[in-house]
């Protein structure tokens, strides 16, 4: 961001107040009806919108470890941390030098360690902190009771020490999305694929040429059936067989008739299909008895014409996917 690391005032890491007795506003638990007293485990609590709860990892942004709390304890000074570095800005610094209109969007997350579980109390409330001009601190008012953490029992202060810390995430918006639309009857829409010398295919899939319209699609069938419609039926199948150039490879929404044509009038065998392709090209909708063989090879029905038959792919909506600005 303009060639330099910003640097961001940064007061309201929780640990800074904790060695003075006013600590008690930012620190202690809300009571009164506005929140209830949190237990010793603090194994996981849910406070207007806070939550608390105990990890194994250190915090990647900060640590600051007072050794001699004692010294400090009731003082009503605060002790402000040096600067530091985390997520590509300086915090704890003055924001004169930003240019205007400056704005971070950041997950905060504060710590404060427990030596004896050998453990992390985390506190967050998962919104995220908007840095800005006008709003320069944020923070936690109600990181621990001041009885829990100055209990010795509880083992946040080991050996008249006790460490704090925060983890801080930029979240940065999106610039681009992924955008799916769908398309009704879209341009060259009907694939039409005659089989000739149907009487001498063998027993095994035979796959149309590729036609284009969204995703590169193909039919499929074999002569001698498939599936629970094996032997006496004849199955027909449409598969997405991998993508345009440059296009998205995602999932695609492919709505179809599937036809078999009556070559001597329009009493055509049809199954209308609707599903997700997904990315993988073996995928296929269809079915396995558009007809019967007993009806196909009965010549004076139509269907089987000079030893070929006709399959028609009729694509009546499909989904197309872009990337877009956001």
């Amino acid at each position: 961001m303009y060639g330099q690391k910003w640097s961001l005032g940064f007061i309201s890491l929780a640990f800074l107040f904790i060695t003075c007795s006013s600590a008690e506003l930012l620190i202690q638990q809300v009571t009164g009806g506005r929140g209830t007293e949190i237990n010793s485990s603090y194994s996981l609590e849910a406070n207007l919108g806070v939550t608390r709860v105990f990890r194994d990892g250190r915090p990647s942004s900060k640590i600051l470890t007072i050794a001699g709390y004692s010294v400090i304890k009731g003082r009503p000074e605060y002790y402000e941390s040096s600067a530091f570095e985390a997520a590509g800005y300086k915090w704890m610094e003055e924001t004169e030098s930003l240019p205007y209109g400056w704005e971070v969007n950041v997950d905060l997350k504060l710590f404060v360690h427990n030596p004896k579980q050998h453990k992390y109390l985390v506190v967050t409330d998962g919104a995220v902190k908007r840095f800005n001009a006008a709003k320069k601190e944020w923070g936690y008012g109600q990181l621990i009771s001041l009885a829990t953490f100055q209990n010795t029992n509880q083992g946040y202060i080991v050996q008249n020490a006790c460490s704090f810390g925060a983890e801080i995430f930029i979240v940065k918006p999106a610039e681009q999305q992924e955008k799916v639309t769908f398309i009704s009857n879209p341009p060259n829409n009907v694939f039409t694929w005659k089989v000739l010398r149907f009487s001498s295919l063998e027993d095994k899939f035979y796959y149309s040429d590729e036609f284009l319209v969204g995703d590169k699609i193909l039919v499929r069938f074999n002569p001698k059936g498939d599936g629970d419609g094996r032997p006496h039926a004849l199955p027909i199948y449409l598969y997405a067989q991998g993508f345009r150039p440059n296009a998205v490879a995602t999932t695609t929404w492919g709505a179809v008739n599937l036809r078999l044509k009556n070559q001597r009038g329009s009493n055509h065998r049809q199954l209308y299909s609707a599903a997700w392709y997904p990315v993988r090209s073996d995928y296929g909708v269809g079915v396995n008895n558009i007809i019967l063989m007993k009806d196909l090879k009965d010549t004076s029905k139509g269907y089987l014409v000079n030893d070929a038959i006709v399959f028609e792919a009729e694509i009546v909506k499909v989904s197309v996917t872009n990337i877009v600005p956001a």
